[in-house]
């Protein structure tokens, strides 16, 4: 059976013998919040990596532009697993082999043809990875099963190693108290939002760090989740959308019952207002969020709110 996902990361994080990269600290814009409440609001959606969870870049990436990040996470990944003894020898360090493999194994998923003009495919890291298992494999690799599960398990759990090691993240200042508040409130809440298979409990084990916090059951409904590698496909993609969509007309909410915050501007939120979705800004981070005056002026981009705290989304929606 192996040991699940959650589980996996207390235990990991739980080592002294692994040191994590830390996401950077934020650098706050000066912007004025635009907080007047929004009568109607029955749903808020989440982006998560750049809003509830602060990360390098913001967004999670497949690919860092700094070389060492790259190589240092695959480096530990290599080591962890104890994948260098059925790594084809060649020459150069074994962390220049696996990136060539991965850099391979990610074209070839992100290249991948979609149904409708104006999408782009979401590369799934686990089943990134699960290729490379596989070729592994061919030379006697073998793991703990008792662990780690079975292959997909397994491959879900050196996704999340890789990528933690790749990028640190940390809950957003309040993230957890706010899910809880807006639960008190009636108000339904879920995720629109890049994500692979390790968000969930990702974003679990970062709101545990901000205090008692057992389940996102409590605080995110089923219903209202559309994560990225769940439909294949990444943000701008308007079929991602129009998936949310769909989602919310099953238990009786509209789109404009529902308020979208995300730091992503024109390749999120812009799209999610064409389809009716009222939005908010969450401009916390310069180096993230990057706006301009004339973006959010824009009417084609101009969101309905703006806030500087994940707190402030309680304003909004108590009218």
């Amino acid at each position: 059976m192996g040991l699940s996902l959650s589980a996996y990361l207390e235990e990991l994080h739980g080592r002294s013998d692994l040191i994590w990269p830390e996401p950077p600290a934020w650098v706050p814009l000066k912007i004025t919040p635009a907080l007047k409440p929004l009568p109607g609001i029955k749903a808020v959606t989440w982006s998560v990596y750049g809003t509830l969870l602060n990360i390098d870049q913001g967004r999670l990436l497949h690919q860092h532009p700094q070389e060492i990040r790259m190589q240092i996470a695959l480096e530990k990944t290599i080591k962890e697993f104890n994948m260098w003894y059925s790594m084809t020898r060649k020459q150069g360090q074994p962390w220049e082999g696996m990136l060539h493999q991965y850099n391979k194994f990610r074209d070839e998923m992100g290249l991948k043809s979609t149904k409708r003009k104006g999408d782009f495919p979401e590369i799934d890291s686990a089943n990134l990875w699960k290729k490379i298992i596989e070729r592994l494999q061919k030379k006697e690799y073998s793991y703990d099963e008792g662990m780690y599960g079975d292959i997909d398990d397994f491959a879900a759990k050196v996704a999340y190693f890789f990528h933690a090691s790749l990028q640190g993240v940390q809950a957003a200042d309040g993230a957890r108290e706010t899910l809880g508040e807006l639960t008190s409130l009636g108000i339904r809440q879920g995720l629109l939002a890049d994500g692979q298979i390790f968000t969930l409990p990702q974003c679990l084990f970062a709101f545990k760090q901000q205090g008692n916090f057992s389940s996102l059951a409590e605080v995110l409904s089923a219903e209202c989740m559309t994560i990225s590698y769940q439909v294949k496909l990444i943000k701008p993609s308007p079929s991602f959308y129009a998936s949310a969509v769909e989602s919310f007309s099953k238990i009786g909410i509209q789109p404009e019952e529902v308020l979208h915050v995300s730091h992503r501007l024109k390749d999120d939120l812009a799209e999610a207002k064409k389809l009716g979705f009222r939005t908010a800004l969450f401009a916390a981070d310069k180096a993230s969020c990057n706006v301009t005056g004339s973006d959010v002026r824009d009417p084609e981009l101009k969101p309905d709110r703006l806030i500087s705290k994940v707190s402030q989304v309680q304003e909004i929606v108590r009218g």
